[in-house]
């Protein structure tokens, strides 16, 4: 006969084993019953398919929504039956786009499905129109938004001809760390580039112990490791937290310039911040003032 005990001991242990299949499956219910209010909700004519006269189902069929998005009928129909079956980001890509869901909408999906999305947002909640105007009034001082992984999240027209035309950067590659390791003209444009890429490094090694289970640093991280200059500064395991330090540029337009690089954090440190760089001298800023103008004449 098994005590009292053993009966708990039992239940606490299946329970335990349960909870991740638990979680799992109601993560599949989720995703499923989003799929179908999507599809149900967008017209025929919103993705050019014509009515038709015997349109029983409102919205798309989800033959359309398979044939649309370049997957099978069936295992379109077993993912909105929550069955148990792997979704690689390219298939929900294709989906986010059949569906034409907005930013939040694909995010959502994404989580949803437990995957990383590929495409990075051109937009972030963090850039209010307030913030860009703060950015834009600080000209001819270089000055952008930038969250801890280095994503350059906005910036004004200065900074933007500071190290490159980051206009013609793509945006899933505006990203320092990235961009130092290449981008040619950004990394000659920094004087001391071996010692900026240890101290980035340094920084991101001390944020990423808050986001060890975040797959977007897991990407960024994989993607730097294409990199041996990038392998060979990680390889030293060294960390460092933010601080106030002198910075010297080669601008291709205006020449050398010396500034003061400043953080200002929007919220808990580690997180998104405002980084300006004010000139030292008086060159520097005159300096500025002609990159400013060669930015405004653009």
């Amino acid at each position: 006969m098994t005590t009292m005990a053993q009966e708990t001991a039992t239940a606490t242990g299946a329970a335990r084993t349960a909870a991740p299949q638990t979680a799992s499956t109601v993560r599949r219910h989720e995703l499923a019953a989003f799929l179908r209010h999507r599809r149900e909700h967008i017209a025929p004519e919103q993705v050019g398919l014509p009515r038709g006269t015997r349109r029983r189902t409102p919205g798309l069929r989800r033959e359309e929504v398979a044939q649309l998005a370049a997957v099978g009928v069936t295992w379109y129909t077993w993912l909105e039956q929550a069955r148990d079956i792997q979704v690689s980001v390219q298939v929900l890509d294709a989906l986010a786009r059949t569906l034409l869901l907005d930013r939040s909408e694909r995010s959502h999906l994404f989580q949803l499905a437990d995957a990383t999305d590929p495409q990075p947002a051109a937009d972030c909640p963090v850039v209010t129109p307030a913030l860009q105007s703060m950015l834009d009034q600080l000209d001819p001082i270089p000055a952008c938004l930038q969250n801890a992984r280095y994503d350059i999240l906005a910036y004004n027209r200065t900074y933007g001809m500071l190290l490159c035309d980051l206009d013609a950067v793509p945006p899933e590659d505006r990203n320092c760390m990235i961009l130092s390791y290449t981008h040619q003209e950004w990394r000659s444009s920094i004087v001391h580039l071996e010692k900026t890429q240890r101290l980035m490094a340094a920084r991101f090694r001390g944020s990423m112990a808050d986001h060890l289970a975040d797959p977007t640093w897991k990407t960024l991280l994989k993607r730097l490791h294409t990199s041996p200059e990038f392998c060979e500064v990680w390889d030293r395991h060294e960390v460092m937290g933010a601080s106030p330090r002198r910075k010297e540029f080669r601008n291709a337009h205006v020449g050398r310039l010396t500034v003061d690089h400043t953080d200002l954090w929007l919220g808990p440190s580690r997180g998104p911040r405002m980084v300006t760089y004010a000139p030292v001298d008086e060159e520097s800023r005159e300096r500025l003032e002609r990159l400013h103008a060669l930015a405004q004449a653009r």
